[in-house]
Order: C-alpha cells, then structure tokens, then sequence
C-alpha cells in the first residue's frame, strides 16, 4: 500500500527505530536512515534492507542536536527521493539525574534531539507533503509524554511536550490528507534498555527472565516488554490506508502501563 513512498526515520540505525524502517521497507517504501553506530553495522542493514525488500534505503549521519545538520537531512532525503512522504520522528537523548543536578548542557541537547528536531523535520517536510496532499507523520513520545517519572526531567518535559507538537500539526493538517500521531511506547527490548536490564540482573542478582519480571513490576502490567516490531507495525498501520482518520492521537503501546 506504500509501495514507491519515501519514509524518513530518524534515529534509525537500531532498536525501535531500526524496527520502524525495516517494517516500512517492507511495505515498499523507500528509506531514508539516520543515526550513529558503527559504520560497517549500518552498512550492513542498509543493504539487507535493500535486499530484502527491494526498495532503496540511504543512511544520513546527522546530529539531530543541529539544526543546520537537521536541515541537510532534510534536503537530502529530499534530493534522492524527491520528496519526503512518511516522516517518523524517532531519534532520542536520554539523561539521568535528579533536577538540582542535572546538567543544563544535558538539558539543551535533550529537548534540541527529543522535541526541536521534530519541530525542524515537519516543517522543511511538509510544504512537499501539502504540494503532493499526501503525508504521514508519527512522532515517537514515550509512557513518559503521559506520565512522569523521578530523575529524568529531560525527557518527560520533551516527550510531554511532543504530544502538544503532535496535536498542532495534525490540526494544521487536517483539511488535507495529510495526518500527525504520537506513539507512545513502553519499555521495548532496545539496546538501550536491554543494557538498563543487564546492570539490574547484576545489582540484584537475578537471571534473565527473573529479572524480567521484577524489572516490570512497577511498569508494564504485562509482564514483557513491548516488541519494536509491534511498535512498527503500529506505525505502519498509522502510515496507511486504513490509518487516514486517525490524526492528532497520542496512542499507548505499553502492556497497559498507562491504564494501571
């Protein structure tokens, strides 16, 4: 259904992010990646996603902190594929440390990655998506853009406030078929958390799937952590035909995090 569309995913080199491109590929898209990690890792799955699903896939390293390298993402997206069609505001900086100290150059970077840098990608992206009255932007908020948590102030404040960016647009939007939605996932089987999880089974000692389920105690009522294929499949469904009356959402993927 999205065959020949152009999809651009920020933060897009792993975890959820990663997930959210392949699953796009595989609905036809061509993909424009971007984020850091190893050179030889991300060639790597640019050309199996190529392969894969015969599409073109591109990898742009931009530091979504800049605006000026946000921009030439942009642009370059723009170049190759001549326009951008699907937009996934996906790439993320994370901090820890109570308020008092917590550094104001963490703070900065934070919201520049977590909220600014979509504020900058939908709007070099959408006078094409409105030239060509057709356009799909997701952007990634988290559990915490619906409820707070201790020591990462950063991080509620951005991804809090990209649900308001979220609802903004999609009124901006509405009158075309061009729509704006927030996910908001729980704790996914990411890198980042995975890494999370293994100093908890170290501090306490537990093995995997025990710690699993003590790690998810006070989070996801179902016990496991929500899938990054699940999440893209959410996306996907966002992206298309089926998904053209949902706009303005900020929509929970989370175990029933939310609802306890």
């Amino acid at each position: 259904m999205l065959k020949s569309k152009t999809a651009l995913v920020t933060g897009s080199t792993q975890g959820l992010g990663l997930a959210i491109a392949r699953r796009l590929a595989a609905e036809g898209c061509n993909v424009m990646l971007n984020g850091f990690g190893e050179a030889g890792d991300i060639e790597a799955n640019r050309r199996r996603l190529e392969s894969d699903h015969g599409v073109r896939v591109l990898h742009h390293g931009a530091d979504l902190a800049d605006a000026a390298q946000v921009s030439a993402l942009v642009e370059a997206a723009q170049a190759a594929f001549g326009g951008v069609d699907i937009l996934v505001n996906n790439a993320v900086a994370r901090y820890f440390a109570p308020i008092e100290q917590f550094k104001p150059e963490d703070w900065d970077r934070s919201l520049a990655v977590n909220l600014s840098a979509a504020f900058h990608t939908v709007r070099l992206a959408l006078p094409g998506m409105r030239q060509r009255n057709f356009g799909r932007i997701v952007n990634v908020s988290s559990i915490f853009g619906l409820r707070a948590t201790m020591n990462r102030v950063d991080y509620v404040t951005a991804k809090t406030a990209l649900i308001g960016f979220t609802r903004a647009v999609a009124l901006e939007t509405a009158a075309q078929n061009i729509t704006c939605n927030a996910i908001c996932p729980g704790s996914s089987s990411t890198p980042a958390i995975e890494q999370r999880l293994a100093d908890f089974m170290a501090k306490e000692k537990l093995p995997y799937d025990e710690a699993v389920r003590a790690f998810m105690a006070t989070r996801q009522p179902s016990g496991r952590f929500v899938e990054p294929a699940h999440a893209a499949g959410l996306v996907a469904f966002l992206c298309g035909p089926d998904g053209v009356d949902t706009t303005g959402s900020a929509i929970s993927i989370d175990g029933g995090w939310n609802a306890a």
